[in-house]
C-alpha cells in the first residue's frame, strides 16, 4: 500500500543547515525551496535581494503551505547578511566554478552550522559572495547543458549532505 504523508512514520529532525538564495525570484522556485527545506529539515531559508513575490498565489501553490512552518527571512543585502554569519557558520557554495570540488568527493564537517549558497537563476552565485567562502561545490554533469535548474540544483546538494549528516 503507497503511504501517504497523513499515514508516514519519518522522525522530524532538523539539520544545523541553511539555505541562502542569492536573488532568488522565480515564484515557483521558491514554492519548491520551502517544501524541499521542509522535506530535509534544513534549520532556516534565507532570501536577499528585492522585489521577492513572498508571499504569492504562484509561491504558495507550490509550496504547499510549507511556507507557514519553514523558519525563513527576508534580507536586502547578502554581503550584509553573510558579514552577520561568517563567524558562525559554515560558508559553501553551491556553484561550477574553474576550483569547484564535486559534491561527492566533498566531506561536511558538521561541527559547525553550514550556510548553503546558492544563486541567481540565471546569473548563478555573485563574483564577490563566491570570494568570500570557505568550499565551493559542484554537481557533476554529464550531458552537453552545463547547468540545473536551482531548485533541483539544491535539492542533490541537500540529499547528498543530510545523508552524511546520518552518518
Amino acid at each position: 500500500m503507497q503511504l501517504h504523508h497523513y499515514n508516514t512514520k519519518f522522525e522530524l529532525k532538523k539539520h544545523p543547515i541553511t539555505v541562502v538564495c542569492e536573488n532568488v525570484t522565480n515564484a515557483p522556485n521558491i514554492g519548491s525551496l520551502f517544501r524541499m527545506c521542509d522535506a530535509f529539515g534544513i534549520e532556516k531559508l534565507v532570501f536577499t535581494g528585492s522585489h521577492l513575490p513572498i508571499p504569492s498565489r504562484k509561491m504558495q501553490k507550490t509550496s504547499r503551505a510549507t511556507e507557514k512552518y519553514v523558519a525563513y527571512s527576508i534580507e536586502e543585502n547578502i554581503l550584509l547578511y553573510l558579514n552577520t554569519i561568517k563567524d558562525t557558520h559554515q560558508f559553501i557554495c553551491l556553484e561550477i566554478t574553474n576550483n569547484s570540488s564535486p559534491i561527492q568527493n566533498y566531506t561536511f564537517n558538521f561541527n559547525k552550522p553550514i550556510a548553503l549558497f546558492i544563486g541567481d537563476e540565471n546569473f548563478g552565485i555573485s563574483e564577490s559572495i563566491l570570494k568570500q567562502a570557505n568550499a565551493i561545490i559542484h554537481i557533476n554533469m554529464f550531458g552537453k547543458n552545463s547547468s540545473m535548474n536551482v531548485v533541483q540544483a539544491t535539492n542533490i546538494a541537500l540529499y547528498e549532505m543530510t545523508k552524511q549528516f546520518q552518518k
